[in-house]
C-alpha cells in the first residue's frame, strides 16, 4: 500500500483534488468544475454546495486512479476572502460573496476609518481593508441584508468551509485569516479590539491555527460523503495566493514567485513581519510558524488576455485560443512597437487600489498588427508585476530569482517578458504547475511529520525550464515602463469620470 498526502484546492472555476508520495511526488490529479454567479455589476457569488459537489468528484477521480493508497494526512487551500455565512445550525444562509466581488467599496472605506485612519489601521492588522476583503463583506452584510445577519453565527473562509464538511469543526489557519482584513498578521491572531469597535461579533469568526496544525479529523459523515477512511487527520492548510508559493519552492527570502493565473500575483517569502509603509503590498502570515508573506495581488493577468482572445473570436477568430495569441505575439518585438496595455479591466487591486480603474492600450498608430496588440496586453501584465516589485523595495524585498507559476506561466515568451524585464532568471518548477492543491499537500504532510517543516518540504521540488535575461531586450522594457508608469496618474480622473453612471449598461 503506498502512502500518500492528499492536497484539496476550492477555486474560483473549480476544485482540484492531488495525491502525492511521501517524496513529494505527483501520483494523481484531477480538477472538477464549476460555475460562478454575477447577479449585479461588480457582484460574484458562488453556492457553497459547489464546492463540496467539485471537491467530491475530485476526490472520487484520484482515488480511482491510486486505490491502493493509504491517506497520511489532507491539506486544503481554497480562493480567499470569500464570505460563506452560516446560521446556528452550520447552514449556509446565502450564495458566498467572492474574492473579486466589489460591492463593498463603502464598507471598506467606513471600516478603516472606524479604524482610526490608514495609519492606524496598518498598526493593528498591518493591511489595509481591501474591497474584496471579507471584513468589508462583513459589513455590507450587516448594513444591507440586515434579516440575514440576524441569523448570522458563523463566518467561514470557502476552504474553512469544506473543512467543516469533512470534519464538522469550524476553524481556519493564519494564512486565509490574514485575507480577511481583522486579523494582526504581526501578532498571528485575531485583531480583537479592532473587531469590536467596528462592530462586529468576535464570536463569528473561527478559531485559528498555524498551517500546518491538524485542525480536525474526517468524521462518519464526511467520511460517506467523499468515501474515504473516518478519523484521517486535516491540517490547517493555506489560502490559495500564499500556499501556492511553498509548491513553487519560494519559502525563503531573494526568491520571487509570480503567478498568472485569472489574477496576477507577485509574491516574496520573510523571515520577519514587515509590513509595507503604504499597505499597497499586502503582509500575510506564510504556511510556516516563523515566516510571512507579502505579496501584491493584480486582479487582471490571465484574465486580460482572455479578455483579449473573447473579443477577437468575436470579431471572427474563431480558433483564438491561447497559444494562437501568443504565436501572434511572437511575431511582434519587444516593446510591441511602442504600444502599451493598462491591464486594469476589473477595476484595480495593486498596485493602484482603485475600483474604477480602467485598462487602456496607448500608443496606437495604424502600423499596429493584431499581434503588436497581443504582445502589448502581455507585457502590461508584466509591467503591472514590476510595479509591485518597486513597492517591494522599502520593505526589504529584492528578487535575484523569479519562479513562474499559473497557467500564464506555460507560455515561454511570458517567462520570457519577466526575465527580461526584472533581469533576473526564471524558472519553472515541478509541482507548480498543479496550483495550491500541491502546496496543500506538501503542508499536510508537514503536519503529520513527513518533513520537519515547510523548508524541508520545499527542498524536495525540482526545476523543470530556465530563462535567463537579455540585457539589451531588458533595456527596451524598462525604458517602456518609465512611460508606463506615468499613465495610471495621467489617466486615473478620466477612469473616475467614465465611472459616472450614465454610462452604465442600459
Amino acid at each position: 500500500m503506498t502512502s500518500a498526502l492528499l492536497g484539496i484546492d476550492i477555486g474560483t472555476s473549480g476544485c482540484k483534488a492531488l495525491l502525492i508520495g511521501t517524496d513529494g511526488e505527483v501520483l494523481a490529479a484531477h480538477t472538477a468544475h464549476y460555475g460562478l454567479s454575477q447577479p449585479r455589476p461588480g457582484w460574484t457569488e458562488q453556492d457553497p454546495q459547489s464546492w463540496v459537489d467539485g471537491a467530491r468528484e475530485a476526490v472520487a477521480a484520484v482515488m480511482r486512479k491510486c486505490p491502493d493508497t493509504e491517506l497520511l494526512c489532507i491539506g486544503l487551500s481554497g480562493q480567499m476572502h470569500g464570505l460563506t455565512p452560516l446560521d446556528s445550525g452550520k447552514q449556509v444562509l446565502r450564495p458566498a460573496i467572492l474574492w473579486n466581488d466589489q460591492r463593498n467599496a463603502a464598507e471598506a472605506a467606513d471600516l478603516t476609518e472606524q479604524a482610526g485612519g490608514l495609519e492606524a489601521l496598518l498598526a493593528q492588522t498591518g493591511n489595509r481593508m481591501l474591497v474584496g476583503y471579507t471584513g468589508g463583506k462583513i459589513l455590507w452584510m450587516q448594513r444591507r441584508e440586515p434579516d440575514l445577519y440576524r441569523r448570522l453565527r458563523y463566518v467561514l473562509n470557502p476552504k474553512d468551509y469544506l473543512r467543516l464538511v469533512l470534519t464538522g469543526e469550524v476553524a481556519t489557519e493564519v494564512s486565509d485569516a490574514s485575507g480577511t482584513g481583522l486579523f494582526n498578521v504581526m501578532e498571528r491572531g485575531w485583531a480583537s479590539s479592532l473587531i469590536e469597535r467596528v462592530g462586529i461579533d468576535p464570536a463569528l469568526l473561527p478559531p485559528c491555527f498555524e498551517s500546518h496544525e491538524i485542525s480536525g479529523r474526517v468524521s462518519a459523515s464526511g467520511a460517506a460523503l467523499f468515501g474515504l477512511q473516518p478519523g484521517i487527520p486535516v491540517a490547517g492548510g493555506g489560502g490559495d495566493s500564499v500556499i501556492q508559493t511553498i509548491g513553487s519552492g519560494v519559502i525563503s527570502p531573494g526568491e520571487l514567485q509570480t503567478t498568472i493565473g485569472t489574477a496576477g500575483i507577485l509574491a516574496a517569502a520573510l523571515d520577519g513581519p514587515s509590513p509595507s509603509p503604504d499597505g499597497r503590498i499586502q503582509l500575510f502570515c506564510n504556511v510556516g510558524p516563523s515566516k510571512w508573506h507579502a505579496m501584491g495581488v493584480s486582479l487582471n493577468a490571465g484574465g486580460a488576455m482572455s479578455w483579449f482572445r473573447t473579443v477577437m473570436r468575436g470579431l471572427g477568430h474563431d480558433t483564438l485560443d491561447f497559444d494562437t495569441v501568443v504565436a501572434a505575439a511572437e511575431t511582434s518585438q519587444p516593446g510591441a512597437r511602442g504600444l502599451l496595455f493598462l491591464p486594469y479591466l476589473n477595476g484595480e487591486r495593486c498596485p493602484h487600489p482603485d475600483t474604477d480603474a480602467r485598462g487602456a492600450f496607448v500608443g496606437l498608430t495604424a502600423r499596429h498588427t493584431a499581434g503588436d496588440l497581443a504582445r502589448s496586453v502581455m507585457e502590461g501584465v508584466i509591467h503591472a508585476f514590476y510595479d509591485m516589485r518597486t513597492l517591494m523595495q522599502p520593505m526589504g524585498i529584492s528578487g535575484k530569482l523569479i519562479k513562474a507559476s499559473g497557467g500564464g506561466a506555460r507560455s515561454a515568451l511570458w517567462r520570457q517578458i519577466q526575465a527580461d524585464l526584472f533581469d533576473c532568471d526564471v524558472v519553472t518548477t515541478e509541482g507548480a504547475a498543479e496550483g495550491a492543491a500541491f502546496g496543500a499537500a506538501l503542508v499536510a504532510g508537514v503536519g503529520v511529520g513527513v518533513w520537519k517543516d515547510v523548508v524541508e518540504a520545499a527542498a524536495t521540488i525540482r526545476e523543470l525550464t530556465r530563462e535567463h535575461p537579455d540585457a539589451a531586450v531588458g533595456t527596451v522594457y524598462r525604458k517602456a515602463h518609465t512611460i508606463y508608469r506615468g499613465l495610471y496618474p495621467a489617466l486615473s480622473e478620466s477612469f473616475c469620470a467614465l465611472s459616472d453612471p450614465v454610462f452604465a449598461d442600459r
